[in-house]
Parts: structure tokens; sequence; C-alpha cells
């Protein structure tokens, strides 16, 4: 009864976050699970996390930046398209445009390798804080800190590899650093291409419909796990390994959902920060203008160049969805954090800790939020400089990434006095033209933007006025021109003619510079860091009556919702998006680039009829039962963030109906605030995915094995 009455308490103070939350399994609040059932999970706990078909089991990382899901007996991976988009990019050609045509392979022969890509499973978590923390650890630097966490870290995994040399241990702080947590993984790392649709509906809607809703975006792709043939373990790649037989996998479900069905997702969201303090995210907001700022103006060269050739778009494809995304997020979160008053709400919790602690005494000498204010006063200058700095040489042109490379753990090598540096030929994945005015153009919007003179780099003053009269654009090409980093198998006669360099002269003063910024914010960042630990500390110990969460850290998470719509302006938003939707967008094509599809799609997707769907063969199959339409992507209230791109959504029955795939647009401040009200996660549904892979890409094998078909 008292085990009863204290679950039903933590429910009601759970009520204020409604289906805020990203849990870890392992050790869920049995508070949590009783929320989920009442919300119309109906799997006993176990099926979550600690039983041998535990749906936990079928979820991956995907390459280090994703999310995914297996779901059949031959190691076939779901993700999204948009994860997938730079394993399609390497693969394409002018000859053959897998980005523009889609790609299908019709045998296990036919699926491309891919390199520098993985899935990671994750075998175990445990708390393991006692074995770490004590009054010496907190006593050290931060840099010290991440030194003898790494060892931890290292022994660990040296210990579990002893057992089983195929895993491996990350040691991850949790809770702002208040705890820690060693989770186990066994990598696979020969992972291939097996199916990718068109961009146009990989990426339907672009950015003009990137983290917005209503959506149509069919934003999936499929890849295969390959394992070693005698084991059935992982192996490097080679074409003597087979597809991988796990012994988990998510079942996909055709019968989809209504509004108010139970939803979960699980996956690896990688950041956020809602622990902040008020001067946190004070600081986040001019470091999020900064980072709009240069990205706007490099993506106008960008585009530019990608319009006028064929070659230039395929290189730059990845880079420019990539740089864009955050670009929009950015400006998206400052534009939330304005319209709540965010900063005001965040102050308002603080004075109620203020008042709080002076009651109770609690970590009186150490937390001060009075302190950390100033502290963080003393810093948001020096931050967004460093954005500046970090949007503007360390993102973008190849010429900079190879000039500060050089001197940060690129050496030259060579025998004798020859001198002589390696670097890879990459000419695939750049272009010298687009790559020398995206140089020129930011470095003229970083003179524009940084007044500080501390944070300007000497070749400005010393080069780039002195000898090319404050032509930033003249030095970028002369660079270019004259720079032998850029060159192949360019060997320099002595470590002088290598210091004389132009190239390698660009890159020492960005390294000053760097490790100037990184002793400026060294004792800054300690003392914020120690302060924000016992923020969060304290907060959680106020609200001890409350399940707490961690931010995300790319570890794995499940959060559990609702299919829902939300209200805007008094306007509901609706729940799903249909064909017709997506047909109304492709007819504006010639108006708005990014709703523009090949003639054969826009074909396929007016020939589906809502009203009378028998008459597309298989298409009753993919139909929404209870409301007669094909429905396309969906709306939930799950807890989502970057990483969870590729997530799988789950029912009440851990069935597979749909991948997430983006938030909304009134809701980008979810990663520092979770609004229950507007907060949405946007899904493709698996039928929509279904779909497309057998009308448009007629995959009967791969339907066959997802017993679907």
């Amino acid at each position: 009864m008292k085990k009863l009455i204290l679950s039903l308490t933590c429910l009601a103070a759970m009520g204020a976050q409604a289906d805020e939350g990203m849990w870890t399994l392992y050790d869920l609040p049995q508070a949590v699970y009783e929320q989920m059932k009442m919300e119309g999970y109906q799997l006993p706990y176990e099926m979550l996390y600690k039983a041998d078909d535990a749906i936990m089991k079928s979820v991956v990382i995907f390459s280090g930046y994703c999310s995914g899901v297996v779901v059949s007996p031959d190691g076939l991976v779901f993700t999204n398209h948009h994860c997938g988009f730079e394993a399609i990019r390497s693969h394409s050609t002018v000859e053959h445009d897998y980005m523009l045509n889609g790609f299908i392979a019709k045998s296990y022969e036919e699926e491309l390798p891919n390199e520098n890509m993985f899935v990671s499973f994750m075998v175990e978590q445990k708390d393991v804080t006692s074995q770490i923390v004590n009054d010496d650890f907190r006593k050290m630097s931060n840099k010290d800190q991440s030194i003898y966490l790494d060892s931890i870290e290292n022994a660990m995994s040296k210990a579990v590899k002893a057992q089983d040399s195929t895993l491996r241990v990350e040691l991850k702080p949790f809770y702002e650093g208040n705890r820690y947590y060693a989770t186990t993984y066994r990598d696979f790392t020969d992972l291939r291409l097996v199916f990718a649709i068109p961009k146009s509906m990989g990426k339907f809607g672009g950015e003009t419909d990137n983290w917005m809703w209503p959506r149509q975006t069919c934003d999936f792709s499929v890849f295969r796990i390959y394992c070693d043939p005698v084991t059935g373990g992982p192996a490097a790649y080679s074409e003597k390994n087979v597809p991988y037989h796990p012994k988990h996998w998510a079942k996909v479900s055709t019968e989809g959902y209504q509004e108010g069905s139970f939803s979960m997702t699980m996956g690896y969201p990688g950041s956020t920060s809602r622990y902040l303090s008020s001067g946190g995210i004070q600081e986040r907001y001019v470091e999020n203008a900064a980072r709009a700022q240069v990205r706007g103006v490099k993506q106008e060269v960008m585009k530019r160049h990608m319009d006028a050739s064929e070659a230039v778009r395929i290189k730059y494809d990845s880079k420019y969805a990539t740089s864009s995304n955050y670009w929009k997020n950015s400006i998206g979160m400052n534009k939330c954090i304005d319209s709540i008053g965010l900063i005001q709400q965040k102050q308002q919790f603080e004075q109620q800790l203020k008042n709080w602690q002076e009651k109770t005494g609690y970590l009186k000498g150490q937390l001060n939020l009075d302190t950390l204010a100033q502290l963080y006063k003393k810093r948001i200058d020096i931050s967004e400089a460093m954005m500046f700095w970090g949007e503007t040489f360390m993102r973008n042109d190849e010429l900079s990434q190879r000039a500060f490379r050089v001197h940060n753990g690129a050496e030259p090598v060579g025998s004798g006095k020859r001198q002589h540096i390696n670097f890879k030929n990459n000419r695939d994945k750049w272009d010298l033209a687009t790559d020398r005015e995206i140089l020129g153009t930011l470095l003229q919007n970083y003179r524009q933007q940084v007044k500080d003179e501390r944070w300007l780099p000497e070749f400005y003053t010393k080069v780039i006025d002195k000898k090319y009269g404050g032509d930033c654009q003249a030095y970028a090409n002369a660079l270019y021109k004259k720079s032998a980093l850029i060159k192949k198998g360019r060997v320099y006669p002595n470590k002088k003619s290598f210091m004389k360099d132009m190239g390698v002269s660009y890159g020492f003063d960005l390294v000053e510079m760097f490790f100037g910024f990184r002793l400026a914010l060294s004792d800054l960042n300690d003392d914020i860091d120690e302060q924000e630990r016992l923020l969060c500390d304290a907060k959680m110990q106020m609200e001890m009556d409350q399940p707490h969460y961690s931010d995300a850290n790319f570890t794995m998470r499940m959060s559990h919702g609702q299919v829902k719509e939300y209200t805007l302006g008094g306007k509901p938003s609706g729940y799903y998006t249909a064909v017709k939707s997506i047909v109304d967008k492709m007819r504006t094509g010639d108006q708005v680039e990014d709703y523009k599809v090949e003639p054969e799609i826009m074909a396929l997707m007016n020939s589906v009829s809502e009203r009378q769907p028998g008459g597309t063969g298989s298409l009753p199959y993919y139909v929404d039962k209870r409301t007669g339409k094909m429905q396309l992507c969906f709306l939930t209230t799950n807890d989502i963030t970057g990483g969870n791109s590729g997530s799988p959504m789950f029912d009440g029955q851990n069935r597979l109906i749909g991948l997430a795939f983006d938030g909304n647009w009134d809701s980008l401040s979810s990663d520092i605030f979770f609004d229950k009200l507007l907060a949405r996660c946007i899904g493709v549904d698996i039928r929509y995915v279904l779909f497309m892979m057998d009308h448009w890409g007629h995959a009967d094998r791969l339907l066959r094995e997802l017993n679907v078909k």
C-alpha cells in the first residue's frame, strides 16, 4: 500500500512535466513505468531492458551520430535518410547519382560497403560513481579529471575485452557530473548501403520545411550489418563477410496509431542542457546568434556554387544539409527563448532555490548563484568570439582544416632534413573554387563581426592588410594557389621552407588563437562547471519527491508519450499528414525548389486515391483502417533532440510504427526547456516507408525479409 501511494505521489509530481524525460533504462524509476502503462504501454518492464528479447537490444548507435533499429533476422537496419546522407553521397557520381536517383541493391552482392561507418549495440550499463568520485577527484581541474576518467575507462575496456574482445566500455558523466555510468558496447564495422530513395523524397521539403509541421518527408534509408562468416561476430570489411543474424530485431507493424495511442522512442539523444542556469542560457543565446550569422553567410556561397554545377552539388550536399540544420535550429531556439521568457523563468526558479538553500543550508559555502552569474558575465564575450572563430575556421574549407591540423598533431615527417606532409587525397569531397570563395568570404565576415582585437589572428594585420591591401578574398586565393598544404605530394627541402609556406604560417596563427581562447576560458570553465554541477545537485535534492532524468549525452535513452497534435494560436495542428498534402506541395515545385520531385514520383503519389485506395494493387496494406488514408508523417509528445534521428518509434507492444526525424519549430528551445504544450517529435510512418520500398523501389526481397509482403 505504501509503495502504491509513493508511486501515485511521484506521478502527481510528474504531471507538470507531461511526457518530458530522456530516461536511462537499467534504472528506470517505477513511477515512470507506471505512467507508461497509464498511457498505453502493455508489456512488462523487463521487455524494455532486462528480458532476453528486450526491445533495447534491437536499437543501435548509427555511425556515431544517429540512431537506428535492426528490423530483420538478416541484419537490416532502418535509420533516417539524412543519417545515411554521406554514405549515399560518397557512392554517387555524375554518371550514377544515387542522391538524385536513389539506390536499390537487388542482391547481397550489390550492397555497398562504407568506409568508417558502423553500428553499436549497448550490452550493459551500470552506475560506477562510487568507484570514481571522492574528495580528491572533486578537487581536480577539468583537465585532470578528464585524464583520470580516461584511465579508468581504458582499464574498464581492457577488463571487458579480456572476457570478450568484441566489447568496449564508455565512461560518461550524468546529472552534470554528479554521477558516472559505464556503458558496454559491441561495434560492427562492416555496414553496407541497401536501399535509398531519391533525395527529393528522403529530404522532401528541404530547408523550407526543416523543423516545421506539417511534414511529408519520407526520411529513411536502409543498411545491413555484415559479420565474420565463422564467428558471426564483428569483423572488418571483407568480401567474405556474411549478413549478420541478430538474436533480436524489432517487428514492423502496419496497424498504425490514432490520437492518444502510446508511442515510445528509443535511441541516442546527443546533448541537452535542461539543468542549465539563467546565465548559461544567456550565453547559449549569444552563441546561437553567432552560429546562425556565420552559417547563413557560408551557405549563400555554397548554394550558388552547388546550383551552378552537378559535380559540386554532389560534393557539398551533405555539408550544406549539416550546416543548415543547426543554422535554422539556432534561429528557432533563440526565437523560443524570447517568446516564452525562458531566461526570466530560470531566474525565478533560481530565486526559489536560493530561498530553499537558505532554509536548509544545503551546499552552504559551495553553491553560490550570485557567483555563478558573475562568472558567466566574465565569459560571455569570450564565448561569443570563440563561436565566431570556430564557425569561421574549423568547419568549412579544406585548406583551413589542413593548416590547423599541421600544427596540431599532424607534424611533417621525413628522413633527414627533407620535410613532407601526408594528407589523404579527398578531392572527391571538396571543390577548389567553392572552398576558396568560402574562405575569403568568411575571413571578411569574421573581421566585421569580431571587434575585440585580442581575438583577431595576426595574419589579418601582418599579411592581409600589408600585402593584400585588406582584401580577404585575394589572400584566400593566394593561400590556395601558393600553399603546398593543398598540393598532393609536395616535399619541403627543409624545415625552414616548411615554416615559410603561407598556409603553414596561417595555420600557426589559427592554433595560437585557439590556445589563446583556451587559456582565457580555462579557469572560468572549471569554476562554472563546478557551480552548474552543484546547482543540479541542489535541484534534485529540493525536488527529491520527483524522478529526475539526466541531460542527454549520446547514451541510450527512452522517451514515452502519445500520438498527439498541438494547438498554436487557437489552430489545431492535426496529428498526421496524408497523401493529398504532399501532392499539393509537389504541384508548386516550379516555385519552391524543395518541393520539386521527379515526374515518376509525382505520378506515383498522384495515383494514390485516398477515397478508393484499391486502385493501386497492394496499396490498402499501407492505408490506415481508421482514417481510410495513407498517412505519411505523425506527431507524438516524445522527448527527443539531435542524435535521436533514426530512433525507432514503438507502440505499446514494442512494435515499430515509425522513425523519428525532427522536432517542431515552435519548441526549438527544448534542448534547454521542454514545453509540454508545444514540444513534438515528428516521425515518418513506417507504412509510408514500406509503400516507397514497394511501389517505388519494387524491393520484394527486402519486404519478404521484413515479413510484410
